[in-house]
């Protein structure tokens, strides 16, 4: 067995004070450092997922003037801006691969998104040999919702790190959490796993080397 962790989009944006912030993003950024810190012998492989949008267009109709804040958004987390970088109390050196999405088209799941190669996550899971996956990050009713389902999808056992996660509105964090639910994957506190669970990260490292936090400005993400 093969764990991966997937750190969805916990970007400047997305967190308090940004362009479509939601409470408690902050917290989950720090929350999510502490419990890498403490527990993070628990994966072979740590994955984070980001917003890249083109700042020159609507991105597929992703952006609008007049937003319905269902399908379509003011323009956040556009590439190359502070708004699209990780939030600053998210560490992420123990990050191994970096995904970006939604570059001209809207995108919510981690499965629509590459890495720097133009690698698909669902290839580097394949590479890797994971069967299964826990899901952190922002938010809750969205992106962390559409990342969960399709990696049950793509077969592997998901957990969502339930407090490692924060939501756009309590009523759609509710009702993505209990199709979450009903759709196979393990609903969870992360002091609720089991403290014995340990994998060994030699192979992994290497394979997917991190890119460097100030790589944004580049165009890495």
């Amino acid at each position: 067995m093969s764990r991966a962790l997937f750190i969805i989009d916990v970007q400047n944006d997305f967190t308090e004070g940004g362009a479509l912030g939601v409470d408690g993003g902050a917290a989950v950024a720090a929350g999510i450092t502490e419990y890498l810190a403490e527990h993070g012998e628990r994966y072979d492989l740590v994955v984070a997922s980001r917003d890249w949008h083109n700042p020159d267009d609507d991105n597929g109709g992703h952006f609008a003037a007049a937003p319905d804040f269902v399908t379509s958004w003011p323009k956040h987390c556009m590439a190359g801006t502070p708004g699209a970088e990780y939030h600053p109390a998210l560490d992420t050196a123990r990050v191994d691969v970096h995904i970006r999405k939604g570059q001209g088209v809207p995108a919510y799941s981690i499965f629509e998104g590459t890495d720097d190669e133009g690698t698909s996550i669902a290839e580097v899971l394949e590479r890797h040999g994971v069967t299964d996956v826990d899901v952190a990050g922002i938010a809750t009713d969205y992106c962390v919702r559409a990342s969960a389902l399709d990696a049950i999808e793509h077969g592997r056992h998901v957990r969502v790190l339930r407090d490692l996660i924060a939501g756009v509105a309590a009523e759609s964090s509710e009702a993505a959490i209990a199709e979450l639910g009903h759709a196979g994957a393990a609903i969870v506190d992360s002091a609720e796993l089991p403290p014995g669970e340990v994998v060994e990260r030699d192979e992994a490292e290497g394979a997917d080397a991190p890119a460097e936090p100030g790589d944004d400005e580049a165009g890495r993400a």
